[in-house]
């Protein structure tokens, strides 16, 4: 048996330029950090001559055309191992909430399936084959920053060149200050799921007409790594995360509601300095930066919701056990 271990992501700004429609034009970018919430892969032969994959359901398939799940199936064919298979996925966030579950389960599902090969894989070829998958086998309207984050870990600059090729910067932040983002971050849900790949096709469809919203997105990203970078401005970061959320929000394509608006208006009233949706947008999780001291006052303005604490993964994929 092989189990994997591959983070989620928080992105704090360039999310939308990672999008074909844009990169293919000019250099996108993005600023994000893997944190210490994993998806779990454990791979197996399988005695019975059929292929199970146990996720929110259960399918046993006679062979891996059959199954019904998409990544698995195309992941099984990039990486064959033959017919009989036991997959088993265990996330500690659930899909459609802005994390990256998608491609941090593709990530993921890559890894364990060459480790059982013998092979030991770069973050790069795990993140290269993991957008293929997604982007180029099964033609989700989606980005590259999920991949990356996912496979490399750690606080990152990733830039997104027109001829598809990836840079994967990372950032050199003191320790102190990623503790000290580590106690003002505030990860709170929604209690909204949505389907991103509908946001994420009308944002495609629609780049022409916001190129300008999104140079400033990405630029944003450029200048937020700058302040971050070093014994980093923490309430400066924070007030450019607020801009970019400005930014993002007057996109359109369904990213907020009056529902989110409210929640992070009122978050913002008990003392957050920032914030933003994670993800595509239309529900999820919103992330926020205030002061520790403000952190009851905002739970208490916005209704008390579940969270995630927020903790940074400086690892990125790997493989936990081998038996």
């Amino acid at each position: 048996m092989i189990i994997s271990q591959t983070p989620y992501r928080v992105s704090f700004a360039g999310g939308g330029t990672d999008l074909p429609a844009f990169y293919r034009q000019e250099a996108g970018a993005v600023l994000s950090v893997a944190i210490t919430k994993h998806m779990y892969v454990a791979l197996s032969k399988r005695f019975e001559p059929s292929v199970r994959v146990a996720y929110s359901k259960t399918e046993i398939a006679d062979n891996r055309d059959e199954v019904q799940h998409t990544i698995v199936k195309a992941a099984l064919k990039m990486v064959d191992l033959g017919p009989h298979m036991e997959i088993v996925t265990i996330g500690d966030v659930p899909a459609g909430t802005g994390m990256g579950s998608s491609s941090t389960l593709t990530v993921g599902l890559l890894n364990a399936l060459y480790a059982m090969k013998g092979h030991v894989t770069s973050p790069k070829k795990l993140a290269e084959e993991a957008s293929r998958i997604e982007i180029d086998i099964l033609g989700s309207p989606i980005g590259k920053q999920d991949q990356y984050a996912a496979a490399f870990g750690g606080l990152n600059y990733i830039r997104f060149n027109s001829d598809d090729s990836v840079d994967v910067q990372p950032v050199p932040t003191a320790a102190e200050t990623l503790k000290e983002l580590e106690k003002r971050a505030l990860i709170l849900y929604t209690e909204k799921k949505r389907d991103a790949n509908d946001i994420l096709k009308k944002q495609s469809e629609g780049t022409g007409e916001k190129m300008r919203l999104l140079r400033e997105m990405r630029d944003l990203a450029s200048e937020m790594r700058g302040v971050i970078s070093g014994r980093g401005n923490l309430d400066e970061f924070s007030r450019l995360l607020h801009v970019g959320w400005e930014l993002k929000r007057s996109m359109g394509f369904g990213i907020s509601d009056p529902v989110i608006d409210e929640m992070y208006d009122a978050a913002r009233k008990a003392g957050a300095q920032g914030g933003k949706l994670l993800g595509a947008g239309g529900g999820g999780f919103v992330f926020l930066l205030a002061p520790p001291e403000k952190h009851d006052a905002i739970r208490t303005a916005v209704g008390q919701p579940r969270e995630l604490k927020f903790e940074v993964d400086r690892l990125g994929s790997r493989i936990i056990f081998i038996s």
